[in-house]
């Protein structure tokens, strides 16, 4: 690709401030959708050896109060089932919705617009009932079962009953519904699909690791992502990440140089496509290198060990759903806000963020509408202990910053009122964010990061959010409660309400990247519900 069009983004801070939505403007989308080119939401790999992976409905998992700790929690050995139920619980689907002669699948890892750009992948050594020697397989959701995409020379060096996984990302399936915004949205489903990867390993006693390490090339080579085979014009996958799955975290891996013979060729996804450059330029500006970035280390943050479901963990993940309305009255138990919250702290002993690489860099400013013991107003999480001192200056002088009482997270009233049409306005006038019990953006420490870590980190700040929403709606669906993420909302919007003025400025010091609301769900009695698999798989 030769230099940017005029017009188009220069920089991965141009791509950012481009797509931002306003009240007066959004960022460029689609006029329409054109329902004849939607793509797939499901990749095949034609000629590939098919394996059915066993389903394990009834399998014993720990309680959810356990799951972040493994508290108890024996490894279990690695075989089909094991491989199986941790597919099945990571990425697997966990329903079919109907209605009016529609269908769709909800998957256990959520996705913007259901439309689902992350595919998975495997490398396993040999086992019994999946094959004889050590491969790479792609993971088909909608059949459970792997596509053996290349049968390897070597497994790579890892310790006992280890794997690896990789993650990778379609952006045309974003692009085709949200246009330019798109490759925000692929960062986002990044982020919940490492936490949906990290619960269902913590049910099997395992640990997930993201290696820092690997660029783009180097996990694009691994998962065969740079061949010609492995995807069409127009669809093309972006490499994401490697991570491996093992009885103990794993925190560096020698992955390059495995050669093997390959097999399969990707479906086409769509038979047309409207070309969204501004995208392509995002993936180009954010590419990773082998550099070893900045790791985890530099913020110790503490969680509380507050109490918690003991509902079956696996119970709890095939449960999570996206909600469509909130009831707007029924409140959330003071205690089941403060566990919820606690979750989301970058606590690097407990699952996901033992396995998330990175440091913390992300804030959460909360509108609280009808938590029981709890003021309604706007509040901050801070995340980052290292922030507060450049953090709070820049916001609205007038903010209390007023620790909560009796919670014993860093939890601070800013200002108590009511807030609900200003989480419902800012969140592009969608209801559902003032509806619920507590809504909240993830604000990150945008230009601080970029420079630490160059402009890769843009795209681990979005993983980073994802990541958050999905411990939101794990913990919220555990709680009795329902989510859901928002990717529309207006950015420089929720900068004026928290006085960072600067913003709007250009200078992106501080830059808000997701928006979540939890809640009780409103059913939509229309809606069928129908099994995830046949009752013969």
């Amino acid at each position: 690709m030769g230099w940017p069009d005029e017009g188009m983004p220069r920089d991965i801070r141009a791509y950012h401030r481009r797509t931002k939505h306003a009240a007066h403007r959004y960022a460029l989308g689609p006029a329409f959708l054109d329902w004849t080119s939607q793509p797939n939401p499901f990749r095949r790999f034609d000629g590939a050896r098919t394996v059915p992976l066993p389903l394990s409905p009834g399998h014993p998992t720990p309680p959810f109060r356990d799951l972040a700790r493994l508290d108890g929690v024996a490894a279990e050995p690695l075989s089909a089932a094991a491989v199986g139920l941790f597919l099945e619980l990571a990425l697997g689907i966990s329903a079919w919705k109907s209605v009016d002669g529609a269908q769709w699948a909800v998957r256990n890892n959520p996705s913007s617009g259901n439309l689902h750009p992350t595919e998975g992948y495997v490398i396993l050594p040999p086992l019994d009932g999946i094959g004889d020697g050590p491969a790479l397989y792609h993971y088909a959701p909608a059949d459970h079962a792997l596509e053996e995409r290349c049968r390897l020379d070597r497994f790579p060096t890892l310790p006992a009953g280890g794997f690896v996984v990789g993650l990778s990302s379609v952006a045309w399936r974003e692009a085709w519904k949200y246009g330019e915004r798109a490759f925000r949205y692929c960062q986002h489903d990044v982020g919940h699909a490492v936490g949906a990867l990290s619960y269902a390993a913590a049910c099997l006693g395992w640990r997930v690791t993201v290696q820092p390490r690997p660029g783009d090339a180097a996990v694009g080579r691994v998962l065969g992502l740079d061949r010609a085979d492995a995807w069409h014009r127009h669809e093309q996958e972006h490499p994401d990440l490697l991570a491996v799955v093992a009885p103990e975290p794993v925190e560096a891996v020698a992955l390059g140089g495995l050669s093997g013979d390959w097999a399969g060729t990707a479906n086409r996804l769509s038979e047309d496509h409207d070309p969204w450059p501004a995208v392509d330029l995002a993936a180009r500006y954010s590419y990773k290198t082998d550099n070893p970035p900045l790791t985890a280390d530099d913020t110790a943050v503490s969680a509380p060990d507050l109490p918690a479901a003991d509902t079956p963990a696996a119970t709890v993940i095939r449960r999570r759903r996206s909600a469509v309305r909130m009831d707007g009255h029924t409140p959330l138990d003071r205690s089941a806000f403060f566990r919820i919250l606690s979750a989301t702290l970058p606590d690097r002993s407990l699952i996901p963020w033992s396995g998330f690489p990175w440091p913390p860099r992300l804030a959460l400013f909360l509108f609280v509408h009808r938590v029981t013991g709890v003021e309604p107003g706007l509040y901050a999480l801070i995340r980052d202990p290292a922030s507060l001192d450049r953090l709070r200056p820049a916001c609205d002088p007038s903010f209390l910053w007023q620790p909560v009482e009796g919670c014993p997270l860093p939890l601070f009233l800013l200002r108590a009122e009511t807030v609900e049409r200003n989480a419902s306005q800012l969140s592009c006038l969608q209801a559902i964010a003032g509806k619920g019990a507590f809504s909240l953006g993830m604000v990150a420490d945008f230009d601080r990061t970029l420079r630490d870590e160059g402009d890769w980190a843009y795209r681990r700040l979005f993983w980073e959010a994802g990541l958050v929403g999905q411990v939101l709606y794990v913990e919220a669906t555990a709680a009795g409660a329902s989510g859901t993420g928002l990717g529309c909302f207006f950015d420089d919007g929720v900068h004026d309400l928290l006085g960072l003025t600067a913003e709007t400025q250009n200078t992106m010091v501080w830059q808000s990247l997701y928006h979540f609301t939890v809640g009780t769900a409103l059913e939509d009695g229309r809606v069928l519900t129908l099994p995830a698999y046949p009752p013969d798989r």
